[in-house]
């Protein structure tokens, strides 16, 4: 099922040139796409605009077959995406636990004990974990909403290799088994192999590749 479509979008930096041109594609429920593209080609733009962080200076960004300026950004924002954030963007004052449950109010043990965080980790300081563990710290805040879509940028980029392959099978089983729609900006190919689709953002253009 198609969960989002992306009709004919362009933007442009304030007094640059267009960084996406025309763009029209569209991403299902179900299905983990990666999105690649060189250093300052988009990629990070694209995903801001289909999160409805921003809007396209031409075209639209629809959800379900409606676009998502009619609803509100904000609401998008707050019910049909969730984001993982290269830097995590967690509260560093807070636990594992509490950052969770910024998210949503049910326990948040449970889902952090399944992305491999133990009881006693899960009560530190989040500056006291390693990337690998902050990182699915920040996936466990996405999986506990009940957002359809999940958006990452660059979400092994910090990460050794073995958490790495790791952390995008769990993406991976989110789109599987959980039944969302996962895009990922990503400059690894280890987590291309793994994606049921790809895409190449080059010159303003996105070609499935």
């Amino acid at each position: 099922m198609t969960t989002l479509i992306c009709e004919n979008v362009t933007y442009q930096y304030e007094k640059g040139s267009k960084v996406l041109e025309h763009i029209t594609t569209q991403f299902e429920t179900g299905k983990m796409y990666a999105i690649l593209g060189a250093s300052g080609s988009g990629k990070t733009t694209l995903l801001s605009l289909i999160g409805g962080l921003d809007i396209p200076q031409e075209g639209k960004i629809m959800f379900h077959d409606r676009d998502i300026s009619e609803q509100g950004l904000e609401y998008h924002r707050r019910n049909h995406v969730s984001v993982i954030f290269q830097n995590y963007n967690l509260i560093d004052y807070m636990t594992p636990i509490e950052n969770v449950k910024l998210t949503a109010k049910q326990d948040a043990l449970p889902i952090l004990k399944q992305l491999g965080l133990t009881e006693d980790e899960a009560k530190r300081n989040v500056m006291k974990l390693s990337g690998g563990q902050q990182q699915r710290v920040a996936i466990a805040r996405t999986l506990v909403s009940n957002a359809p879509v999940i958006l990452a940028d660059e979400p092994t980029g910090n990460l050794d290799k073995d958490t790495a392959a790791e952390i995008t099978g769990i993406l991976k089983n989110c789109a599987h088994q959980m039944n969302k729609c996962v895009i990922i900006v990503t400059h690894s190919n280890d987590l291309v192999k793994q994606a049921d689709t790809v895409f190449q953002l080059k010159k303003g253009r996105l070609l499935q590749i």
